[in-house]
């Protein structure tokens, strides 16, 4: 198997879909970097806090790429997703990320997307 920026993304998405935190921190090297809603972090302490604040507000999430722009180990991925509340009420969004891949893992990770939508 593949250990690209598309695999990499794939499996990460799976891992965030069923809400796994340990899991998800397992697709970035230590040292990572992810920019998103609220900002930069690096290291897996704050990547984790992140992760952990989303599952704790949204139970339900569904991925799925839409297109790709690949050169060796970066990638651009345009996606599609749904986080769903406690509620049950769904949350469509759409945006891009920007990884970078080394050993088959994150070293970087810039997601793009209008959060206007998510409460």
């Amino acid at each position: 198997m593949s250990d690209g920026p598309r695999a990499v993304a794939e499996a990460y998405w799976r891992d965030e879909s069923a809400r796994d935190v340990d899991a998800v921190m397992a697709h970035y090297h230590l040292d990572a970097e992810f920019v998103g809603p609220g900002g930069r972090r690096v290291g897996h302490a704050e990547i984790r806090a992140y992760y952990e604040a989303s599952v704790a507000a949204y139970p339900g999430l569904w991925v799925e790429i839409d297109s790709e722009l690949v050169i060796g180990e970066r990638a651009a991925l345009e996606w599609r997703a749904e986080l769903t509340g406690h509620d049950g009420t769904r949350y469509p969004a759409s945006g891009v990320n920007l990884v970078e891949v080394r050993d088959g893992r994150f070293t970087s990770v810039h997601s793009y997307f209008d959060t206007r939508s998510i409460p």
